[in-house]
């Protein structure tokens, strides 16, 4: 009873209407995410395509945040973050609902996947930035890192559960499946633009003159490349991303299918992973570190885990244990590193920030895809793991020597925002003074 109460005493940031309204539709959007990746899948694959052809359609869903993310931080922070993330869901699910139609009148071409796919994750690049400074307006300062360690364990839960959900609904209602899942996804995003409709949030002060969007961005960009802890993290992951989490996405299942015991065995290994990033994400609920960054950062170490044990070509069980503490480690990592951003950038500029930190991530990170296969062929699979096995370590060993981020401290509130807040009624929004 005692461990019960301390969880839900660690939860407590589901006791504010506002989150707990916007967690709600999150959750239901990331599970219907989860199971549609299996369907969209299926359906490619059905409708004659070849794994090439998958790559493609795959590739137009991450194309578009590579080119937008940084751009769509700065106008959620112009015009408003639930507006922007409003109008993500409702593309993504009209782009749902779209496939879900076509596919059970037909089978549609291979186009038509690429561009639900693009204006899916254009969707995606405008809905994450502004999801983090959201979150600012919705929780409690002194609950940030509650509310992050919550969308982990959702995104990890959901992980796990979504596909093995969308497997049996496909298997249940035969070759009508992935039309069925596909449509459940839409209906999601429904659900999620209706908990983000009935949020209660602050109005923005009203302006006489606004800086250009492109001053928006420059000034995002001052505020960035001004903290050396968040510019170095930023450069950290772009190689991360490349060089030892690529691999990993890429050549793991290569040597699950090659020696590990096959798609049972390397499925159960995933499993294990997110198992991993449940326990991380639970242990950090309630979590108040005096240096945050050091706890991160300490997370980071464990990118590298896999990589180590299949550099080494190690058996199956210690791929799974090092994929378990790699779980741990991102979640650690992620919870900690999303609420130092909250803490220190002012809130006005977070969406850009947070689109302009993690735009290298997803350019230079994604080149691993095209690249990995043909380093495996040229210097062996176990050497590219070897490399960013190596990387992983060091490259979280040098940020963790860094003065400025072992510096970085636990902040019980956000910094001041340039633009002043002033609470109103939803449903009594002044067109005159744009919200949110």
């Amino acid at each position: 009873m005692k461990a019960g109460q301390g969880l839900r005493s660690k939860a407590a940031v589901l006791g504010e209407r506002n989150f707990r309204t916007f967690y709600t539709g999150y959750v239901t959007s990331l599970l219907g995410s989860s199971m549609s990746a299996v369907a969209i899948a299926w359906a490619v694959l059905d409708a004659g395509a070849s794994a090439t052809d998958l790559g493609y359609v795959f590739a137009a869903a991450v194309v578009p945040q590579v080119l937008l993310m940084a751009f769509a931080g700065a106008v959620a922070d112009r015009f408003g973050r639930r507006r922007v993330m409003l109008g993500a869901d409702m593309l993504r699910c009209g782009a749902q609902a779209s496939l879900a139609v076509l596919l059970f009148t037909g089978r549609p071409a291979l186009w038509v996947f690429v561009l639900l796919a693009w204006l899916g994750g254009m969707g995606e690049a405008f809905f994450d930035p502004a999801m983090s400074a959201l979150t600012v307006e919705i929780a409690p300062s002194d609950r940030l890192s509650d509310a992050n360690a919550m969308y982990g364990l959702a995104s990890s839960i959901t992980r796990i559960g979504g596909p093995a959900l969308g497997g049996l609904l496909i298997a249940a209602a035969g070759s009508a499946g992935p039309a069925v899942v596909v449509a459940a996804d839409a209906a999601t995003y429904a659900v999620s633009v209706l908990a983000l409709s009935r949020l209660r949030l602050p109005a923005r002060s009203a302006e006489s003159a606004r800086p250009s969007m492109f001053r928006d961005m420059a000034s995002g960009w001052a505020e960035f490349r001004s903290r050396t802890w968040l510019w170095t993290v930023s450069v950290q992951f772009a190689f991360m991303n490349l060089l030892t989490w690529a691999p990993w996405m890429l050549l793991g299942p290569v040597l699950g299918h090659g020696y590990l015991g096959g798609a049972a065995v390397w499925g159960a290994i995933l499993g294990v992973q997110g198992a991993g990033a449940i326990i991380g994400g639970t242990l950090s609920l309630g979590r108040r570190p005096s240096r945050p960054l050091i706890v991160s950062t300490i997370g980071t170490f464990g990118y590298a885990l896999p990589d180590i044990a299949l550099a080494l070509h190690g058996g199956a069980p210690w791929v799974a244990v090092a994929a378990l503490f790699s779980g741990v480690g991102s979640s650690v990592f992620s919870t900690f590193d999303a609420t130092v951003i909250q803490q220190q950038v002012p809130p006005d500029m977070l969406a850009r920030v947070n689109g302009i930190s993690v735009f290298p991530a997803y350019g230079i990170g994604v080149i691993g895809y095209g690249i990995d296969g043909r380093l495996a062929s040229a210097i062996g699979v176990q050497t590219v793991f070897g490399i960013g096995a190596v990387y992983g370590v060091l490259s979280s060993a040098v940020v963790l020597a860094l003065p400025a981020v072992r510096a970085v401290r636990w902040r019980s509130a956000a910094p001041e925002s340039a633009q002043r807040l002033t609470e109103v009624n939803p449903s009594a929004d002044a067109p005159a003074v744009p919200g949110p």
